[in-house]
């Protein structure tokens, strides 16, 4: 008998589902405190250079808030390996392997293998362009599978999105770092406008991800979900609205405040730009409305329980431009759990335990009701 087997049946949870359940966890508080502190406070600082030579409080914040944030990173390196190793060897366990699992298993083993030996041995421009291509075929491999698991239109449109928007990154590294390694002075071709139709993908994504996960639908008869329904979307149209019209009611009343406020957009998209890899070429009402689709999903999933909701946070914590191994390794998580979703953690309900194995068939309309 296997330890799943004799897990279920004596009702307690298994080793490895509990270690997963709580590194998932910590995962998501140091992977959103290093977003905050390091790739986005801390590249203020860069900003706000002047101000901190002024007020030395500002200048220990500022400072304080990078060697955190630069410690919380490493803190969720090593968690981001342990996630992966687990949930790898709990899919090497399962008695029934889900379509695809023999082609991603090894492609992600040899990511992560990759990623330690570039860790130890600091790649050259060549290795750098192999390990883009291993990263677009473990991205394809995974969004395959979550095509064939999922039948729902919304859910393919949403992963074909999200794999085209990450590729137009990756696209943009293979090209540049191949022609800087050929010793090409020229451009790639369309190396631009395919990075910036990549990150307006991504926009895209974070909508279906709304309609995927949140569980709305105006066509349901629960009048309080209906409410809550009307009332999100209405907000959001106030939102988006309001953004959009805000720079030219200004400029017809105080061109001035449309001139400062134009100033801060542009320091609040370079600070992402800097942090995430968003260029913010688009209306900063996109990216905002999309914000908040992403978090109602991820709040909405999460407080159910699955694994979808983590791996959704692990995506937007990873970004648009994936500089780091550890972006990477984050976006390949977030993929490998929305893929596989299902309960995390082993909560007995009704006298019936959870474990984090994949005996269940993931159902993307099943997660995300109410």
């Amino acid at each position: 008998m296997t330890d799943l087997a004799r897990a279920q049946a004596t009702g307690r949870p298994e080793t490895g589902a509990l270690l997963l359940e709580y590194t998932l966890k910590a995962l998501l508080i140091a992977g959103l405190s290093e977003l905050l502190l390091y790739r986005l406070i801390s590249r203020l600082g860069m900003h706000l250079a002047k101000v901190a030579q002024e007020y030395v409080v500002v200048d220990y914040f500022l400072r304080g808030a990078s060697k955190i944030g630069f410690a919380l990173m490493n803190f969720s390196a090593v968690l981001l390996f342990l996630a992966l190793f687990t949930l790898l060897f709990s899919k090497t366990r399962g008695e029934q392997l889900r379509p695809l699992d023999r082609a991603i298993l090894p492609l992600v083993s040899l990511l992560l293998a990759l990623t330690l030996t570039f860790l130890i041995f600091p790649p050259v421009m060549l290795g750098s362009i192999a390990y883009s291509v291993v990263t677009v075929m473990v991205v394809w491999a995974i969004a395959a599978q979550y095509w064939m698991l999922h039948p729902s239109l919304k859910a393919r449109a949403m992963i074909m999105c999200y794999g085209l928007g990450v590729s137009g990154w990756l696209y943009y590294q293979i090209a540049t770092s191949t022609y800087g390694w050929l010793g090409l002075t020229s451009l790639p071709p369309f190396v631009y406008d395919i990075h910036r139709f990549g990150e307006a993908l991504m926009v895209l994504a974070t909508v279906l991800v709304f309609a995927v996960y949140s569980g709305f639908s105006f066509r349901t008869r629960n009048r309080r979900q209906r409410r809550r329904a009307i009332f999100y979307a209405a907000t959001w149209a106030l939102l988006f609205i309001g953004l959009l019209v805000m720079d030219g009611v200004l400029e017809l009343f105080d061109p001035a405040a449309a001139l400062s406020l134009r100033k801060g957009g542009r320091s609040i998209g370079w600070i992402f730009q800097m942090g995430m890899g968003y260029t913010f070429y688009l209306p900063f009402a996109l990216y905002m409305a999309g914000l908040l689709f992403w978090a109602y999903a991820v709040v909405k999933q999460i407080s159910m329980g699955r694994r979808a909701g983590y791996g959704l946070v692990f995506m937007f914590i990873a970004g648009y431009a994936l500089q780091l191994s550890h972006q990477t390794l984050l976006m390949v998580l977030g993929l490998l759990l929305i893929a596989n979703d299902g309960r995390v953690g082993a909560r007995e309900e009704a006298g019936e335990s959870f474990p984090v194995g994949f005996r269940d068939r993931p159902t993307v309309e099943a997660s995300g009701a109410s």
